[in-house]
């Protein structure tokens, strides 16, 4: 197949390379570059450029360099600003892969190959005639959950050769090709920002206001904040706190109040119910029974419980190798509830809930989190 492999420099999708070329496939390497004329962003884009150059000359490949800077800075981080200064939690990474990966990228260049190729751990495989996104064999390294916002005709054009190893034999496979980058670190922080400090990034763009940081219970003032938009619910570190340990549980963004409760088993940061909206299902939604294919509807990988209104499902609500179990039901206006069998922890409104088969094979979409409901007793 022709392929286009987006590079970024590090380990996993230069093994990719490796591997497609191997397998006897016609490769055309992409690095995708965002960065702004300050140098905000992209700050190792020229170390990330020199490696992919020399991955394309080992292996005799084309490489170019696609500059999505605009359509980034517009779309996602515009996102990411207005989230946060609401007083939401935003997803940058999950809507950079929906947005500039697997939407500008393929609308000007994917489109024009078979497939198009990168390094996330995770698969696409086929299930009662339809593709879907399918978890890793690396619990810890699976990836779906930042892939979870993609379309199925995205889906289809996709392939994620890494899905069916652990991050150890894909370092051994890098040594063993003598790729330039074997033993790089894996990167860390938002998509595309690099090595930026991601509250030095918001202060500089929301600047601060100080405000009060107020023990629920009491309603007592226990210290000062530089800002609401510096804070998440379930946020553990960087209260600057005494006498903790003290979670974010709460937020007041008319106000400016943040508020945090006391201990590790405090009641008020956990809860059961997750309301979500804007759902998005990837390959078929199981609640739309009238107009499933017979056959997915008999091997679809997820099941009614007994009185047919809930799904029962796996879920995730922040990136971690951990499932949680729990049921899922469809509200008149279109919106959902998932509703976990155990405590939940740190629920914050703006992320995702990740929803899963219950068996934790497939990624079956995800919606955004709204106010939860308080916790029945």
């Amino acid at each position: 197949m022709r392929i286009a492999v987006l590079v970024s420099g590090g380990v996993d999708s230069a093994v990719v390379v490796d591997r497609l070329v191997k397998e006897g496939h016609d490769l055309s390497l992409f690095y995708i570059r965002i960065g702004m004329d300050n140098g905000e962003g992209d700050c190792s884009a020229e170390e990330d450029i020199e490696i992919c150059t020399l991955l394309s000359k080992k292996y005799n490949l084309p490489l170019e360099i696609i500059s999505l800077h605009e359509e980034y800075w517009e779309y996602v981080m515009s996102y990411t600003l207005a989230t946060v200064k609401k007083g939401l939690t935003p997803h940058p990474d999950m809507m950079c892969n929906k947005i500039i990966k697997f939407g500008f990228f393929e609308q000007r260049k994917g489109h024009e190959f078979d497939k198009t190729a990168t390094g996330h751990y995770a698969s696409v495989k086929e299930y009662g005639g339809r593709l879907f996104l399918a978890t890793a064999t690396d619990p810890v390294k699976d990836q779906t959950d930042f892939l979870a916002q993609i379309s199925y005709d995205q889906l289809s054009h996709l392939m994620f050769p890494l899905g069916e190893f652990p991050k150890e034999t894909v370092r051994s496979m890098a040594r063993e090709a003598v790729l330039p980058n074997a033993a790089r670190k894996d990167s860390q922080g938002i998509c595309f920002l690099g090595k930026i400090n991601y509250a030095d990034f918001i202060k500089r763009h929301l600047g601060e206001k100080k405000g009060p940081v107020v023990e629920i219970e009491t309603g007592k003032k226990i210290g000062e904040h530089k800002g609401y938009w510096f804070y998440t619910i379930g946020q553990r570190k960087g209260l600057g706190l005494s006498g903790g340990p003290w979670f974010v549980v709460r937020k007041n963004v008319r106000d400016n109040v943040v508020y945090v409760s006391k201990g590790y088993t405090t009641p008020k940061q956990y809860g059961r119910n997750l309301p979500v909206e804007e759902m998005n299902w990837i390959s078929y939604n199981p609640f739309d029974t009238d107009n499933l294919n017979p056959e997915l509807l008999r091997l679809a990988p997820s099941d009614f419980d007994d009185n047919g209104k809930y799904v029962l499902i796996s879920f995730k609500n922040r990136h971690t190798p951990e499932f949680i179990d729990g049921k899922m039901r469809q509200l008149p206006d279109g919106s959902y509830v998932v509703e976990s069998e155990k405590d939940v922890q740190g629920i914050a409104p703006g992320q995702f809930v990740i929803v899963y088969s219950r068996d934790r094979r497939f990624c079956l979409g995800s919606g955004m989190i709204t106010i939860p409901q308080k916790r029945k007793k």
